[in-house]
């Protein structure tokens, strides 16, 4: 793989399973954040905005800071969105692209942001959620920022021009497809492209390379990072062998979304695991020398080799607004148990940047992907042992215990498979 990329994205869990589908093909990749510049060495730089609960000017204004700081001409750019539009993703974009026409005389962007492997596919320039429209999930339900689910909308709002390329033209291919994204690319456009297979996006890939125009902007979630990394090296890279910590692993469940509280439960009914359910109340409310004792039957049960499932217990009616504080909490009330840790496990990607930040990590070496949207990495910083991260709304009721049984086997082996 020669191409260099820049991904830039709203989440942490973002910012990893779009820069694994690169890593998974031999390229090296990292996950930064905060303060952190361009780095030099990695063909695959993927930055972490922690945009996601911003509002669009705030979300925006670091959008061009980054963009300011860490573009280089030499570098493709891939702005990861959520699949399901959380966030701010339009005003991202927006500032974005003011920035690179700034920097380059031009920019032009593909928005693709299908994840067939997740369910995520676009059809009319909608999203859908394993076949029903996204406005009619609970994903949607729960957290938007848009009156609709519609994209050309959402671009709208922020000042974007756009034009909707159909599914029958990305499945024509070939001159047809290259032809409608030259049209897009000429008007300054954002061409917003149906997917529903994965093919779909190998297709929009090519011919989004093929035309190699100057400023391009890649939009999409970790089906096209999948896509691109893929049209450049068709097979993925041997394993690689993977060093534990020297205790059990952390299991962290702070997400909301159903399917993560599901995982939970499921794991939680394994053998070799002690649950560890929190209160919200107590957890923002509890003394000083409570939490410590809290955290000190965690890191003993670490340091003697058990796997802990920490699980932020929120009930049937979750208090969204206060989300943030929680993520901030938990993370400062595991830092102490960093030295025992083996591995580590985090769904959400407010969640896992709270746990990293606590334990003294700076950033992410990655290396392999477990299933879709779930990435197995190296922390680095004041602790170096592997991680796996996990959007909260991705994977199955099963996916947490394939994820603790994937670190076992490299605690016992030093291999991720």
């Amino acid at each position: 793989m020669t191409r260099r990329w820049l991904i830039l994205a709203d989440d942490l869990t973002g910012a990893a399973d779009c820069a694994i589908a690169f890593a998974r093909r031999g390229a090296t990749a990292c996950v930064q954040w905060g303060e952190a510049g361009p780095g030099a060495g990695e063909a695959v730089l993927s930055h972490d905005a922690d945009s996601r609960q911003l509002g669009p000017e705030a979300a925006a204004a670091r959008h061009a800071a980054l963009a300011e700081r860490l573009h280089d001409p030499d570098r493709a750019v891939f702005k990861k969105i959520d699949s399901t539009l959380r966030g701010q993703p339009a005003a991202e974009l927006a500032a974005t692209l003011d920035v690179l026409r700034r920097r380059m005389g031009g920019a032009f962007a593909i928005l693709a942001p299908a994840f067939p492997a997740t369910g995520r596919t676009t059809e009319d320039g909608r999203i859908r959620v394993a076949g029903r429209p996204l406005a009619e999930t609970e994903l949607w339900r729960r957290d938007h920022t848009y009156p609709t689910d519609a994209l050309p909308a959402m671009l709208d709002g922020a000042g974007l021009t756009s034009t909707t390329i159909p599914l029958a033209t990305v499945r024509a291919g070939g001159e047809s497809l290259r032809a409608a994204l030259d049209a897009a690319s000429r008007a300054s456009a954002v061409a917003v492209l149906d997917a529903v297979e994965d093919d779909d996006l190998a297709r929009i890939a090519a011919a989004g390379l093929a035309l190699d125009a100057a400023g391009l902007v890649w939009i999409g979630s970790a089906g096209l990072a999948h896509a691109l990394a893929a049209a450049e090296a068709a097979s993925p890279a041997p394993a690689r062998t993977v060093a534990s910590g020297p205790g059990g692993t952390l299991v962290v469940v702070g997400s909301l979304a159903a399917i993560s509280r599901a995982a939970a439960r499921r794991l939680a009914a394994g053998t070799r695991l002690r649950h560890v359910p929190v209160a919200p109340d107590w957890l923002l409310d509890a003394g000083e020398a409570e939490r410590r004792r809290w955290c000190d039957s965690v890191a003993a049960r670490l340091a003697v080799g058990d796997d802990v499932l920490v699980e932020v217990a929120m009930g049937e009616a979750p208090d969204l607004a206060i989300g943030s504080r929680l993520a901030t909490a938990l993370g400062a009330l595991l830092a102490p148990a960093a030295p025992h840790l083996g591995a580590l496990v985090a769904t959400g990607g407010e969640t896992a940047a709270a746990l990293l930040a606590g334990f003294g990590v700076d950033g992410l070496a990655l290396v392999d992907e477990i299933e879709p949207g779930v990435s197995l990495g190296v922390t680095r910083g004041r602790i170096a042992v592997p991680i796996v991260t996990k959007a909260g709304a991705f994977g199955s009721e099963d996916t947490l215990l394939r994820a603790v049984h994937h670190l076992r086997a490299i605690r016992h082996e030093g291999s991720p498979t």
